[in-house]
């Protein structure tokens, strides 16, 4: 189920993109257009607490909330995706109630309430394509595209992501969904 390129859809690595950085990626595309594209890898947790990147946020005191690997560009920069019912300032809006940015205050507001803990997601790097690039990636069949939507995005097993958006799009492709990650492993 292809659908064409644009912000707020999910890239996903074909099973055949042999690339290290991206194999079994799903991407979360944030920007999309003449000037290239931008996007952060949604299903690769790391070992890094919140607390780690930004300490001097005292309300992130006692957060156990992991970092995601955004992608292999400026891997020392922190990027942060909400959900949220009204737009953040300083912000980008990405597709249906997710933004991507916001300031220091939106990211206090947002902790303020801990239930809506599961509506922020943080990335360190992320996933970037000169003009013209990402096109030639998807006529070379790198990479699926699906809609994204808000629930897969915050609230799934993101190891589990790949496999499982491979399986819903059918028989063809659900035969990939368990391949290892390193097929030299197996």
């Amino acid at each position: 189920m292809d659908i064409p390129l644009g912000k707020g859809i999910f890239l996903v690595a074909s099973p055949s993109l042999r690339d290290p950085n991206f194999r079994q990626t799903v991407i979360l595309l944030c920007k999309h257009g003449p000037e290239g594209a931008l996007g952060v890898v949604v299903n690769r947790p790391t070992e890094i607490n919140i607390t780690e990147v930004l300490p001097q946020v005292p309300i992130l005191e006692g957060q156990r909330h992991r970092v995601f690997s955004g992608g292999p560009v400026q891997r020392n920069n922190l990027l942060l995706l909400y959900r949220m019912s009204e737009e953040p300032e300083d912000s980008h809006h990405v597709f249906n109630g997710v933004y991507m940015g916001g300031d220091m205050k939106t990211l206090e507001d947002l902790l303020q309430n801990p239930s809506s803990l599961g509506n922020l997601r943080a990335f360190m790097g992320y996933s970037g394509w000169a003009p013209g690039q990402l096109e030639n990636e998807m006529r070379t069949g790198s990479w699926l595209t699906v809609p994204a939507d808000s629930t897969t995005m915050f609230g799934q097993d993101h190891n589990s992501l790949w496999g499982n958006i491979l399986r819903s799009l059918g028989t063809d492709m659900a035969l990939y969904a368990d391949m290892p990650a390193d097929p030299q492993m197996n």
